[in-house]
């Protein structure tokens, strides 16, 4: 047996360093990832543990996640063309289009030619690659075939990105279509109402109950402006710190996740998120409990499904199915458990979570789709009556006025 120095991050993101004993690395590897470690380094001997890394300022930053893919596809072409690793690094360090990436590609081709494997060099740059990124590139070395786990980081990445980009475009007319709107009915409320407002003033006349009601909507904007500026941000701002409470975050999760239309439409969207990225991780040769690991450190966009996977992870380790820990957890759907447990017995569960998947990334398209195609005459429709209602209050008395003077 030879001794070997590691670098983990357990469950609650603290980093141990230690040594143990094994016949080889792929041995301490295993050892880990059955106790569900995040590895960040195996290393033979006891003696330098990671002194050349450890100990240096961590560098990197954000990276669009389109650069990042086209990074790991260009990675694993080279890899597959039999380019040194090193080398093949530095040439996409040189040749990035993003600076950003080539700063952190120049330093992690130093740190794998210092001795380092790739995933502890990536690790030092934890803003740029994240948890997801390490695991799988580690089970990439451990398994060799790298340039094959590469490609799947690179369609991950991709897939992720698509359906971001589906929200944006979904949301992005309806959001200008409605700030726009708002401009223009504040613009009559409190540039052309009270012109008329004042003509009527200056007639005395009695005015339809729909006038009084637009002009006192627009006196109370215009006296009380100011107030209702201020009450609103501190509102705001009240509500952004109380969510930022653990008991604010877990209510504010559950309200997310349990409103009318949008709640489903959420949950499909952190389904599909979750399980492509299990999926992902356990066809790259990643251990079911170190996969939810992962899940549970990197999905941290809602609190209540965290705190799921933080259960289920605890069944796993305790030697439960990944199909009765998730349904245990009391969270997911019934589908998903009950696929899964199919998966399980029919040994194919990255494939059956990979259906799951799509078949949640299908519901988010079929709603954006629907959502597209209801929303926009809704807010048309809506505008156009508000703004009706105001035309028709400032009319019906000038109306009234020239029935006066016809008489």
């Amino acid at each position: 047996m030879q001794k070997y120095s590691y670098v983990v991050k357990d469950s609650s993101g603290k980093t141990y360093k230690r040594t143990i004993s094994a016949d080889s690395r792929e041995q301490v590897v295993f050892a880990l990832q059955k106790k569900g470690y995040i590895i960040l380094d195996v290393r033979e001997g006891s003696s330098t543990l990671f002194g050349s890394t450890a100990g240096r300022k961590k560098t990197g930053g954000k990276v669009p996640g389109h650069v990042l893919a086209f990074f790991a596809e260009q990675l694993s072409t080279l890899i597959a063309g039999g380019v040194p690793l090193v080398r093949a690094i530095a040439l996409l360090s040189e040749y990035s289009s993003n600076p950003r990436l080539g700063i952190v590609l120049n330093q992690v081709a130093k740190d794998i030619a210092a001795g380092n494997s790739l995933h502890s060099a990536l690790a030092r740059h934890p803003k740029t690659f994240n948890n997801i990124w390490l695991s799988l590139v580690q089970a990439g070395e451990v398994g060799g075939n790298l340039a094959d786990t590469l490609g799947q980081i690179a369609l991950y990445i991709k897939t992720q990105e698509a359906m971001k980009s589906k929200i944006i475009t979904a949301i992005t007319y309806p959001a200008i279509l409605m700030i726009a709107s708002v401009g223009v009915l504040i613009y009559f409320i409190l540039g052309i109402v009270p012109t008329f407002a004042q003509i009527f003033a200056d007639f005395n006349i009695e005015l339809p109950m729909l006038t009084v009601v637009v002009l006192g909507v627009s006196g109370f904007l215009i006296n009380h402006g100011v107030l209702i500026i201020v009450s609103l941000i501190v509102a705001f701002l009240a509500f952004r710190f109380y969510i930022k409470t653990p008991d604010g975050r877990k209510r504010w999760h559950a309200f997310l996740l349990s409103m009318p239309i949008f709640g489903g439409f959420l949950r499909n969207i952190y389904y599909s998120r979750m399980l492509t990225t299990l999926a992902t991780l356990l066809r790259s040769g990643v251990t079911i409990l170190n996969a939810i690991v992962v899940l549970e450190e990197s999905f941290n966009t809602n609190v209540i499904i965290q705190n799921a996977l933080r259960m289920a992870k605890a069944d796993v380790a305790a030697g439960r199915s990944i199909s009765d820990s998730f349904k245990a957890a009391g969270v997911f759907p019934g589908l998903m458990t009950e696929m899964m447990l199919m998966g399980e017995e029919s040994g194919k569960l990255p494939s059956i979570i990979a259906t799951l998947s799509k078949f949640y990334s299908d519901n988010v398209d079929q709603f954006i789709a629907r959502f597209s195609a209801v929303i926009d005459p809704i807010l048309v429709v809506g505008v156009g009556v508000l703004i009706g209602i105001i035309v028709a209050s400032i009319f019906l008395p000038i109306f009234k006025l020239s029935q006066i003077g016809g008489n």
